[in-house]
């Protein structure tokens, strides 16, 4: 149980090959020679360039599909992992739960759990923890306990306090998100919303739940436009 395992949820850009799609924009292209961000290195000419810059986007596709096959193989093996637990009744049997959990699936069974993340289950922590710290004698085995109990009490305390502040945190990313969605000049709405420090992780959390609804129920427009607006608010933003 290391202390970081449980991190309020954070969406980090990765460069990866562009899909079809997207190379096909025209404020995105690559297939007819535009690259302002000098990604691609520096201008190519002639028959053998092309070829290469052929095989590189064959490579990039393949290397994107693998990559996007380990990512749906690690979902379903985490759906399978979350379908097939059964939340517990008691303190008691939480304390177990919890120790058994996964380091990545923690901040799922904390939201999935909160209500029962409450002053009887955390007082029942402690009052596990006192007898082992001031047992008379103590065992390897209770020792190895104590250290696993004291950890997962302060890792689960900062937990449930990141995910309540994320909660208010998100409540009023709704807001914001329909504030700029509804505005006629997007990037002055930005500006103001600068000015008042109400662009954060909570709204690209947001944003980033809608654009994949919206590709999930093939809205291509949708998703297209709240992409745009993203990358507005991660220039926009002071992280």
């Amino acid at each position: 149980w290391p202390l970081s395992a449980f991190q309020p949820r954070t969406y980090l850009a990765v460069l990866y090959p562009a899909p079809a799609e997207a190379l096909r924009d025209p404020e995105f292209s690559v297939l007819d020679g535009k690259d302002p961000e000098g990604l691609l290195g520096p201008p190519q000419t002639g028959h053998i360039a092309r070829r290469e810059f052929q095989r590189r986007l064959e490579r990039d596709a393949e290397a994107r599909e693998a990559f996007q096959l380990q990512i749906r193989e690690e979902q379903e093996r985490r759906r399978a992992l979350r379908q097939s637990r059964v939340p517990p009744e008691t303190s008691a049997e939480l304390i177990e739960y919890f120790l058994d959990t996964e380091a990545q699936e923690l901040e799922f069974e904390v939201a999935r759990l909160r209500h029962q993340l409450n002053e009887e289950f955390f007082s029942h922590l402690q009052s596990e923890v006192g007898q082992l710290r001031f047992a008379v004698t103590r065992t390897e085995a209770m020792e190895d306990r104590l250290v696993e109990l004291e950890t997962m009490q302060k890792v689960l305390l900062e937990a449930t306090e990141a995910y309540d502040k994320m909660q208010v945190d998100l409540i009023t990313a709704r807001e914001s998100l329909t504030k700029i969605l509804t505005s006629k000049n997007i990037k002055a709405t930005l500006l103001e919303m600068v000015e008042r420090n109400k662009l954060n992780r909570s709204l690209l959390t947001l944003l980033d739940e809608n654009i994949a609804g919206a590709q999930k129920s093939n809205q291509k427009e949708a998703a297209a436009f709240m992409e745009k607006v993203r990358s507005a608010v991660v220039k926009y933003m002071t992280v």
